[in-house]
């Protein structure tokens, strides 16, 4: 179980990482700026916020932090999706499977949400 964790953790500090250089790739214009500190913000936030669902004070505040990390991965996919489509990063191969990452991070998520509204008893969204 300690293993899955620190994995976890491992993707999410990459992603971050690699969500920061994509940010400071990004042209400089109005649009550039504004969807790179959007982009910064939703995509290193989840690394911080599994920090604190380790953390919970309960398994209502566990369930709570794992989705906002979920919210914050798919606005971040949104985001790439965008900067891709507009082509507004000056180094293009930094995008090479961030999307796809960023896709397999949402899965997780929402696979850890249901598993873990189940052992609670809760209503499964």
């Amino acid at each position: 179980m300690q293993l899955t964790k620190f994995n976890l953790e491992e993707r999410l500090l990459e992603f971050a990482a690699r969500i920061i250089r994509v940010s400071e790739s990004m042209k400089r214009s109005r649009a550039g700026n504004h969807i790179a500190d959007q982009l910064l913000r939703s995509g290193t936030s989840p690394f911080g916020h599994h920090g604190e669902a380790e953390g919970a004070e309960s398994r209502d505040d566990f369930i709570h932090k794992l989705k906002v990390c979920y919210k914050e991965l798919r606005e971040s996919r949104r985001w790439l999706r965008l900067v891709q489509r507009a082509e507004l990063i000056t180094r293009p191969n930094l995008l090479d499977g961030l999307l796809s990452e960023a896709e397999e991070l949402v899965r997780i998520f929402a696979s850890s949400i249901r598993t873990a509204q189940r052992n609670r008893g809760g209503v499964v969204t």
